[in-house]
């Protein structure tokens, strides 16, 4: 998310949570299931549940698909009304940021997590991460203070302020100890952790920062000029930080990689969304301000304008309010002061390529990160974690703000989301277009990204409503991709881009609007699977933890053998590698999936399965034997199925168990 300020969202008084069951938590999953996969239209529910839902803070109405919501836990009092942000988890606990410090909860009882620790600490966005018992936080907002005061600071330069990645001490979790800081000359938006499996002493954290350069005043060397007129420049790289594990009161910038270079401006759509258009002509008829930055109109905030109204007044030696010469003589001046304060912004001759990230996703089991990047999507070698380098870059003129990416398990893929509109705005109105504020998905071959398909939320929301692509990740479905995503006010969804081309959803929930009249800011933040459970950081209300149900696209096999996948850490912008343990689970859950591809005769799934539990119920080398018997039966099957590369996970998955 790009809004830099924190974002009260007005107080208010905590009430019953009023549920809209407004379709099947999941059917029970019948013996067969050949025939979802092909035609899923028949299992979607229609009309969409999620057009239409009431609004409320705490009492919206809900509709929910194919999940079990198991609690949602209103924020404590010194965070309500401020942002919650990204989500790390470390062993049972969850650690979620908010734009005034961070928040962790014990999820031991995920029906009812309990708050064990509330650190105030203001800095916007408070992004987390963590490795072993260290603790790293964002700081890039103007407000945010060394000492962690609430009281923000003064001036353009401070000696107080902080801009860039705390580190704390979680050996006590419930009690963190603030140890160090590394200061940057944009701040810290959002970072990655990086450990490197070839260095066990040190663990390196990749910084993006968004916004201006400091003063050099308040952090000598930061320089704001481009590369060409000053090599160290604070624009057009990242940081990476290093930090000693022994000795965290150590870590220290070790190199400004310019991953960005040669990367020319990318294509930009010179088209408005019939929403948007529309807006702009209620304003005008209304009055109100009008510019035109970057190309395109955009309507003046009323907050800004009546300051610049203001200021009109001032120049003319007059008070009191403002005048329709005031208003003429401010249309007159905007675009010169527009151009002033922001720059011309549509000016060819100005425009680059990208000169910070968003987001940049780790995947160090492959050696590869997905940088999200402004204009581009960027797949970076980091097997050098000090010094990451650009292997491909692509750019799309249907993307507005490459945000975030997640590569699926094997790495042959990777999805970029646009966050088109900066998350602030409402942007899966029924007419905005589905290829805008979507996902991106690309096949990787040979370190090249090919994009193949996009994937938006199918579900319309309101003009009150911010929506658009925001955080997830994956969901350790063997044999399959499945990814879990936020979209704001929209909701989170769940969908399956096994096949690039075709990516469905398979599951969702989403609450109405917080207000239906005003437009207020809310929604889920993020949202990732970890250990069994969804766990959603809602913006304006606080934390929500689901679980998957059976259906027609998800068996009870494959949940079960999902959730023998365990970690003891999660990071938002840290991919890890999934890999299941023998499991009878396992086995039964590719024997689903053949049978949803019809990749094996239904005969031979049914004698399959017969087989599998005549094996699970012995013992001993009676086991072993019925096992290998089993997958010796299923290696047969290899060569005459249209899926014999599941074949062989199955085959492999029933050897596994053997052994």
């Amino acid at each position: 998310m790009r809004l830099l300020d924190t974002l009260r969202l007005g107080a208010a008084t905590l009430v019953a949570g009023l549920v809209l069951s407004a379709c099947s938590q999941g059917a029970p999953m019948m013996a067969s299931t050949s025939g979802p996969m092909m035609n899923p239209m028949s299992t979607v529910p229609s009309p969409d549940p999620r057009v239409g839902l009431g609004a409320g803070l705490f009492d919206a109405e809900e509709a929910i698909w194919n999940m079990r919501l198991l609690s949602a836990t209103p924020p404590p009092e010194a965070f309500v009304g401020v942002t919650n942000s990204d989500l790390a988890f470390k062993d049972n606990f969850i650690i979620q940021g908010n734009y005034n410090g961070v928040q962790i909860w014990d999820m031991t009882n995920p029906a009812a997590p309990e708050l064990v620790t509330e650190y105030v600490c203001p800095a916007s966005q408070s992004d987390v991460s963590v490795y072993g018992d260290l603790m790293f936080v964002s700081g890039e907002g103007l407000g945010g203070r060394l000492d962690c005061g609430t009281q923000g600071n003064q001036g353009a330069v401070s000696p107080d302020r902080l801009r860039g990645i705390r580190i704390f001490d979680i050996s006590d979790i419930r009690n963190p100890e603030y140890v160090s800081n590394v200061q940057t000359c944009r701040g810290s938006h959002t970072h990655s952790v990086l450990k490197d499996p070839n260095d066990d002493e040190n663990v390196y954290v990749y910084v993006s920062g968004s916004a201006s350069v400091r003063p050099d005043e308040e952090l000598p060397g930061c320089s704001s000029a481009f590369p060409e007129e000053d090599s160290n420049s604070a624009l057009f790289r990242i940081e990476v930080i290093q930090v000693p594990l022994d000795d965290p009161t150590a870590a220290r910038i070790v190199s400004s990689p310019r991953i960005f270079d040669d990367l020319e401006a990318p294509p930009t759509r010179e088209r408005m969304a019939p929403s948007d258009i529309a807006a702009i002509d209620r304003a005008r008829a209304e009055g109100k301000f009008v510019v035109n930055f970057g190309g395109q109109d955009r309507v003046l905030p009323d907050g800004f304008a009546e300051q610049l109204l203001r200021q009109m007044i001032q120049a003319r030696g007059g008070e009191g309010d403002p005048t329709d010469a005031d208003s003429t003589m401010l249309r007159e001046q905007l675009p010169q002061i527009i151009a002033e304060r922001f720059g011309a912004g549509d000016d060819e001759e100005e425009r680059r390529g990208p000169d910070q990230c968003h987001d940049i996703t780790l995947y160090p089991e492959i050696g590869l990160a997905g940088g999200a990047c402004e204009g581009y999507g960027l797949l970076l070698d980091i097997s050098n974690p000090a010094m990451p380098r650009r292997i491909d870059a692509v750019a799309d003129s249907n993307f507005a703000y490459w945000h975030s990416a997640t590569f699926n398990n094997d790495g042959t893929k990777v999805l970029f989301t646009d966050e088109w509109g900066g998350g602030g705005q409402p942007k899966c109105r029924a007419d905005d277009p589905k290829e805008w504020g979507a996902n991106a998905i690309f096949d990787i071959e040979d370190g090249e990204m090919d994009f193949v398909s996009y994937y938006k939320i199918p579900a319309a929301q309101t003009s009150t409503e911010n929506c658009v692509a925001h955080n997830g990740s994956l969901i350790p479905i063997p044999g399959r991709d499945v990814m879990v995503q936020s979209w704001y006010q929209g909701g989170i969804s769940i969908f399956d881009w096994t096949d690039s081309a075709k990516p469905m959803e398979i599951a969702f929930h989403d609450r109405g609007p917080i207000d239906a009249d005003e437009f207020q800011m809310g929604g889920s933040w993020s949202v990732y699977w970890y250990n069994g459970y969804i766990v959603s950081s809602e913006i304006a209300r606080g934390l929500d933890v689901f679980e998957l149900t059976p259906s027609a696209f998800l068996t009870a096999n494959e949940i079960e053998a999902a959730n023998t996948v365990e970690y003891d850490l999660l990071n938002a912008q840290g991919q890890p590698k999934y890999t299941w343990p023998a499991s009878f689970a396992l086995a039964r859950a590719y024997v689903d999936q053949l049978e949803r591809s019809r990749g094996l005769e239904g005969a031979d799934v049914a004698t399959v399965r017969e087989m599998l539990s005549r094996a699970e119920g012995a013992s001993g080398s009676a086991r072993r034997t019925a096992l290998m018997e089993i997958a010796s039966m299923v290696d047969g099957k290899r060569s005459s199925s249209s899926d014999a590369a599941k074949v062989g996970m199955l085959a492999d998955a029933v050897r596994a168990l053997a052994s």
